[in-house]
């Protein structure tokens, strides 16, 4: 039967501003390796400027980057105040910049050398701290340098091993992902870092876990006492958690063609995002618990054999097309990857949940480069009624209730149901009930960076993971990686740019009586 036309309702609501308080950190030096990348001229200089401006970061801080590129510390406060104000949250107030720029420091040097450390270790004794203060190690560097920058800071002292998140003063290093490519250099990385850290020093970082729609996934789910009854098996159809993308490789071709779209998208995103959706609730919102509960969730995926390995996973690559109304080139194209390349741009999974909760709900997850536009959302669908009463055309079927949350490019909550159409008879129509999150709080909104590196300052890991929670995605990943590696694709490239997908994505979620959501 196919779906009849629905009416759409969009119906939203202005909240009332946020009148809580945020918690100033405490006194603390960051010290960003790497400085010298785009993520921190991109991504944390603005974050710190706009956390500078909410009065969130400690009045008495040091910011000292540490990279290769001959830079001093006026030259590096001159790059981010660029950085800062081409990336930066709209015009710069300048008695805020001021006061963070003062603070800013540069060391250069290699990372291997140990001299760096040292240099490091003379501005952190210059910058006058009060005794106490934290220090912050942000690894903003590829991750073939983790092992090595790790084994530095250890060695040098600047970063010596503590108790846990009480130990005064603290000092604690964020690592930025891939955590690894595969179970086992996940597990050898763990392995480096541990030798150093304690597990409590670790800030392991998914930029996604500090969106503020993935943050209030769990607010959603357990604040409200109106949807837990119904988020199970026995109301559940599916759930679909899509990370669509319209751009494609760009400058990433060599990355991308060692990656794919696998470990690029889906062992952290995309399962982080089904953890949140999936887990049990957590007895305290402290980060041993939320983390035991999404491991708890990650541990009870199914492994499929490798002959039913085709009934769980679809892969694809895009040829050339048209994004925006322009011409774009197929993946092959690209620059830094090969014209015969079997690497997968588009990737769809069928996760399946095997505990008490889940049992026979698929999950699944997609993600995909050069789809049709820019979205990443997790979708909740609800069984269809057991019996309708209602007069129905030839043809014709109900729309099962869907319930929405959108993390970006437009972060809101929608839930769609039926209601009666005005008029004689009993006639049915779909009506769009949507939440957004910029008309309620756009003044209040923030990046995610600014809440992780908030977080971390505050010695709160509840949105970084844990090394055993790296390791279980690994382990759900794996078996894809490779199953697909034993066999090239002579059917790439199979989805043109621009579109949602290939054919055989249709299909494979066809068999479970679901389609994809567009």
């Amino acid at each position: 039967m196919t779906a009849r036309p629905s009416v759409q309702v969009r119906v939203t609501t202005a909240m009332p501003a946020f009148t809580g308080t945020t918690r100033e950190a405490e006194p603390c030096a960051l010290v960003i390796f790497g400085a010298g990348g785009d993520l921190t001229r991109r991504k944390l200089m603005p974050a710190l400027y706009h956390m500078r401006a909410d009065g969130v970061l400690p009045k008495q801080m040091a910011v000292i980057g540490v990279a290769r590129e001959p830079l001093d510390t006026g030259s590096f406060r001159a790059a981010m105040l660029k950085g800062c104000t081409e990336f930066g949250p709209g015009t710069l107030d300048t008695k805020t910049w001021l006061s963070l720029e003062q603070q800013l420091f540069y060391v250069q040097g290699e990372l291997n050398d140990p001299g760096t450390y040292a240099r490091l270790a003379s501005m952190l004794e210059g910058c006058a701290l009060p005794e106490g203060s934290g220090h912050l190690f942000y690894l903003a560097i590829p991750p073939q340098l983790y092992p090595s920058t790790i084994a530095q800071l250890s060695a040098s002292g600047v970063a010596p091993r503590t108790s846990g998140p009480t130990h005064r003063p603290y000092r604690r290093v964020l690592i930025e992902k891939p955590f690894g490519t595969s179970l086992e250099s996940a597990r050898a990385l763990n392995r480096e870092v541990q030798s150093a850290f304690s597990e409590r020093q670790i800030y392991r970082l998914d930029h996604y876990l500090g969106k503020e729609t993935v943050q209030n996934l769990l607010m959603f789910r357990f604040a409200n006492s109106i949807f837990e009854p119904v988020w199970n098996r026995q109301h559940v159809h599916h759930v679909q958690i899509t990370a669509a993308e319209s751009v494609g490789v760009e400058h990433r071709g060599g990355y991308y063609e060692q990656a794919g779209v696998v470990r690029d998208m889906f062992q952290n995103h995309l399962l982080q995002l089904l953890t949140l959706a999936a887990m049990e609730p957590p007895v305290t919102f402290s980060a041993d618990a939320v983390r035991d509960e999404k491991v708890k969730v990650l541990r009870a995926l199914r492994s499929p054999s490798a002959e039913e390995m085709h009934e769980y996973v679809v892969r694809g690559q895009y040829a050339a097309g048209i994004i925006d109304g322009k011409a774009v080139p197929g993946y092959r194209e690209e620059n830094g990857v090969s014209p015969a390349s079997g690497t997968a741009t588009y990737a769809a999974v069928r996760f399946m949940v095997d505990n008490w909760r889940w049992q026979g709900v698929p999950f699944y997850l997609r993600s995909g480069k050069r789809l049709n536009r820019r979205t990443t959302e997790i979708a909740i669908q609800f069984r269809q009624p057991p019996h309708l009463m209602f007069p129905l055309a030839d043809g014709e079927e109900i729309a099962p209730n869907v319930l929405v949350i959108g993390i970006q490019p437009e972060e809101k909550i929608a839930i769609r149901f039926e209601v009666k159409m005005p008029g004689p008879g009993m006639k049915p129509a779909s009506v769009l009930m949507d939440f957004g999150y910029d008309e309620a709080f756009s003044s209040l909104s923030h990046d995610a960076y600014e809440t992780l590196l908030l977080d971390a300052m505050l010695g709160d890991a509840t949105r970084f993971t844990r090394s055993d929670e790296v390791e279980a995605a690994w382990s759900a990943v794996d078996p894809i990686i490779e199953h697909w590696a034993k066999k090239t694709p002579d059917h790439f490239p199979n989805y043109a740019a621009g579109s949602w997908g290939p054919k055989i994505a249709d299909e494979f979620i066809a068999r479970m009586g679901a389609r994809w959501r567009e």
